[in-house]
Formats: C-alpha cells, structure tokens, sequence
C-alpha cells in the first residue's frame, strides 16, 4: 500500500497557515474530498462542525467552498464535538462528516478529521485516494451543478437526546455534584446540559471559549484546575474533556486523577456486571501493565494494538468486541457510538457508579496501576525519526536490561504531534524515571 503524505493517525493536522492547514490547501482538500465523492454519488451531502478556534472560521469557509465548487451539498452545525458529528453524518444520511479540530493541541494548531455515512473513520485507501486527486489541478463543477450550503438548527438537542438515551432509564444522577471542565472547546454547549437533565447538580469550568483558549491550562490535559475545583466544592466527581470533545479524563471526590486506563477498567467492569460486554477489552502498546493483569484476574480477554482510535476500532470489528481505548482517554463504546466519545464514557462510567452505590475512588479499586513515566521528545515537523539508529537501539536494550522482566521500554513517533514519545513502566518508580530520562536524552542525541 502506498505511504500517505499527509494523513495521519486522526485526520490532517498542523500550525495553522502552514501547509497543510492553511486556507487555499484546505480549499483544495474540500475539492479532492468532493471529487472522490461525487465518483459514488452525483450529489453528494456532507456534514461539517468544528471546535471553537479562531481559525475554524476560515478553514470552515474554504473546506465549504471546495466541496461546493466539486458539486456536494453542505450542512454546517457550528461547534460540536467530534463524535456529535460522527452520530449525526450517520442519523441525517450525510455521505460523509468532517470535523475541522486538532483536538487537545494548542489554538494556533487546527485539523480536519473525515467520517464516512456511517460515521466511521475513512478507510486508507480512500484516504490515499483523496491524496491522489490532490495533486490535480482543481476543476470546478458547471454552475447547474455547485453545490448548496446551509445550517443545522436542532444539531445540539438531537446530540444531547441522543447522550441522555445511552444511560440506562432506571438511573439518575441525582444527588452526584460534578464540576465539568470543557476544555473552552467543543462540548461547551451540549456536556453541562446532558448531566443537569440526568439530575446532577453542575458546575462549569473551561466553558467560555473566546477562539484563543482551548485547552489553555484546563481539559483533559492540564486536569489541575478541575482536580482543585473539585476539592474546593467538595464534588462528587469531576469530569474533563478534551477540545473536540472525544477525550475524557476524570477526577475522584479526593481530588485524585482517573486516567483513560482506570477509566477503561471501570466501564469494563459495568460492562461485565450487565452483560454488555462481548468478548474482551482492546487496549494500546501504552496502556499500563496493570490494566492487563486486572483484566487477566477476571478473565477479561484483552489484547493491544498500535496508538490510535482508529486501530482500536479496527480491533474491536475484527474481533467483534464492542469496548476498547487508550491511555489519553480515547475511550470506545461501540454498542454506542461508531467513535471515542467522552460524554458517553462518562455516562458509563458514572451507571457503574450509581448503579453499585459506590464512589469514582472506590469503583477503581481492583486496578494497581505500574508506575510510568512518558517523556515527549521534539523533533522536527518534517523529519521522520529513525529508531533503528544503533545508539537509539543500544539505549532501548540498556534500559531493558535494568528493568529486567519487570518492566516494559516504548518509543514510537506521535501521529499528532512533532514529538517522540519515550515510555518507560515497572515496579521501581525511581528506576523507571532514571531509565526514561536517559531513554529521552539519546533520543534528543539524535534528533
């Protein structure tokens, strides 16, 4: 199969007005994107929402023109999450959905993310496909045949109803104080919502996006403040998302961050209780040896697959298991959304909760987690870092030898970002942070 150039494992992402994402390349993509659609469809329908950065406006603008320059209609909804956007291709009958986001990245980065009709990640070869048209000149269409713009006016209350559905009917959340962290970004107008309806009592933080500070010191990746928030309000639980909303960390009453993997095994758990899970669980080569042998102790299955919601996804409908996700807290529920989605991750997990009448602290019990520690390395946006270098393959093998079989040495390149992820996990956390510092330091030798 041939390499794509520019895809990578969630879509196409960059420092905006740098190729790819600035306004005239992404003009094209929306042409090339239109093309290949109108080759299986003569008028071709397709959604597009967004986060709340500055530049969604524009990228908006020319990703709308060049599918209506290549004859596809256009249906816009604003801000919403990313998998509002996958439900919502799938429940209005659009041919495809694009969500103009780079997730948790800073405002200065943005993206473009693609789901087919059935709100599923595009497959390679229609990414290579879309790769290949982009380096032909762009053709508009005939006039008779450009295509049409217009606005979504119940997008957010279908997305809420829909969130509001997954959670079983003989539960409330009455009696549970949250405190939600919207990152300033997608979930804004939707996550506050779902949970008062359920009947939680909620406080906002990180919900007044002004285009500049998404995930600015708050969501899922800067969990602090929320883990304050929660002390200072003495909530019940505190739940973070990322900026397009398919990210979820979560907070205990004690002010302790849950991660993806605790999150993971908890729903897990409600899963096997209520007999929802089939097969096992699907986790990353970064999820944490602990949440493998919890599962071992129940007789969970479980197996790993490279980082990224999509080869999550593929495992799961290879194997036919509906429960799966990473570290960072991507979380798949596939019984209820084709995507990572972390209103409803939160939602199952907060069933488990009131269900068994136990607290977000005692619901991870039965998960000891190894100690870890990961390292981001910078290399530069266009260099493809080698790991075979021998000084990096030394390195890995010295690191190794000192974690004996008691441990476990990763390095791969970050499909996201311009970085080299370094982990290193064990029994000795002193040992682990010495060996992935000086993991980190031959990778940066070598950049």
């Amino acid at each position: 199969m041939s390499k794509r150039h520019y895809f990578g494992t969630d879509g196409i992402r960059g420092p905006v007005g740098e190729k790819p994402i600035s306004a005239d390349w992404i003009l094209q993509l929306g042409w090339a994107f239109g093309t290949v659609l109108a080759k299986t469809n003569q008028r071709p329908s397709v959604l597009i929402g967004k986060d709340t950065r500055v530049s969604g406006y524009m990228l908006e603008t020319a990703m709308e023109a060049g599918l209506a320059s290549a004859g596809v209609d256009i249906h816009l909804v604003g801000p919403m999450p990313t998998p509002a956007i996958a439900y919502l291709t799938r429940t209005l009958r659009m041919d495809a959905g694009i969500v103009i986001s780079a997730s948790h990245n800073p405002y200065s980065d943005n993206g473009i993310k693609f789901f087919s009709g059935q709100g599923t990640k595009l497959p390679d070869e229609l990414e290579l496909e879309i790769e290949a048209e982009l380096e032909k000149p762009m053709m508009s269409v005939d006039s008779r045949r450009l295509g049409k713009a217009s606005r979504v006016r119940d997008a957010q209350g279908r997305y809420i109803e829909f969130c509001k559905a997954t959670f079983p009917s003989s539960l409330d959340l009455r009696g549970i104080k949250m405190v939600v962290d919207c990152a300033n970004g997608a979930t804004y107008q939707v996550a506050p919502y779902i949970f008062r309806e359920l009947g939680a009592e909620v406080i906002e933080i990180g919900a007044k996006p002004n285009g500049f500070n998404i995930n600015d010191n708050c969501g899922s990746t800067f969990p602090k403040p929320l883990c304050d928030m929660v002390t200072l309000h003495q909530a019940d639980v505190g739940i973070a998302f990322d900026g397009d909303g398919d990210r979820l960390v979560m907070v205990d009453e004690k002010g302790a961050v849950v991660d993806g993997d605790e999150l993971l095994f908890i729903i897990a758990k409600w899963y096997a209780d209520t007999q929802r899970l089939t097969g096992g669980v699907v986790g990353t080569v970064m999820s944490n040896l602990g949440l493998e042998l919890a599962f071992k102790s129940m007789n969970i299955p479980f197996c790993r697959t490279k980082v990224g919601d999509r080869y999550i996804l593929e495992m799961l409908k290879q194997k036919n298991w509906n429960l799966g996700g990473e570290s960072s807290g991507h979380l798949i529920c596939l019984d209820a959304n084709t995507t990572g989605d972390g209103i409803i991750s939160a939602l199952r997990v907060l069933a488990f909760v009131k269900s068994m009448g136990t607290s977000l602290a005692e619901a991870k019990r039965g998960m000891v987690k190894f100690p870890q520690t990961l390292i981001n390395v910078p290399i530069h946006a266009s260099a493809a870092f080698n790991m075979e270098l021998p000084t990096i393959q030394m390195a890995i093998k010295k690191g190794e030898s000192q974690l004996k079989d008691r441990g476990r040495v990763l390095l791969r390149s970050s499909g996201t970002e311009p970085v080299v992820r370094v982990m290193v996990e064990g029994e000795d956390p002193k040992l682990v942070e010495r060996v992935a510092t000086e993991l980190a330091q031959a990778v940066s030798s070598a950049v």
